[in-house]
């Protein structure tokens, strides 16, 4: 899935900036319910875990982020939780009428028999919270 948006009136660093601070998502959406960003390792990637309402219950899981500030980038890949797959970009650029946000991620809930009525319920929750 991806999502563009433009973010008016925030300059690319800005809203990298903003999109970085995970810890800071429970406070802008109800959807995300905690996030722990733990210290960063020697590469300057950190781990952080996520609880985040989905249906009628939660989705948890651990994810590596990478950053790249020269790019304004923000790479994440799942270790362990509730997904089979979940891993993606965030990436900030100068837009016409302010920033051009990206968000590419590819999921996989790992319910097959399921994929067709869940996948886009959580195409949908994503989208939301991102826009």
């Amino acid at each position: 899935m991806t999502v563009r948006l433009t973010a008016h009136d925030v300059d690319p660093e800005t809203a990298y900036q903003r999109i970085r601070d995970f810890r800071r998502y429970p406070e802008v959406t109800e959807t995300v319910r905690e996030v722990v960003v733990h210290p960063p390792h020697d590469d300057g990637t950190v781990v952080s875990d996520w609880t985040v309402r989905f249906r009628n219950g939660l989705m948890r899981w651990s994810e590596r982020d990478a950053f790249f500030p020269k790019t304004r980038t923000i790479g994440f890949t799942q270790l362990t939780g509730d997904f089979e797959l979940f891993e993606g970009t965030w990436r900030c650029a100068s837009g016409e009428d302010g920033t051009a946000v990206t968000f590419d991620a590819v999921f996989d809930l790992g319910i097959p028999t399921l994929a067709e009525l869940l996948d886009p319920v959580a195409d949908s929750t994503l989208r939301s919270n991102i826009e």
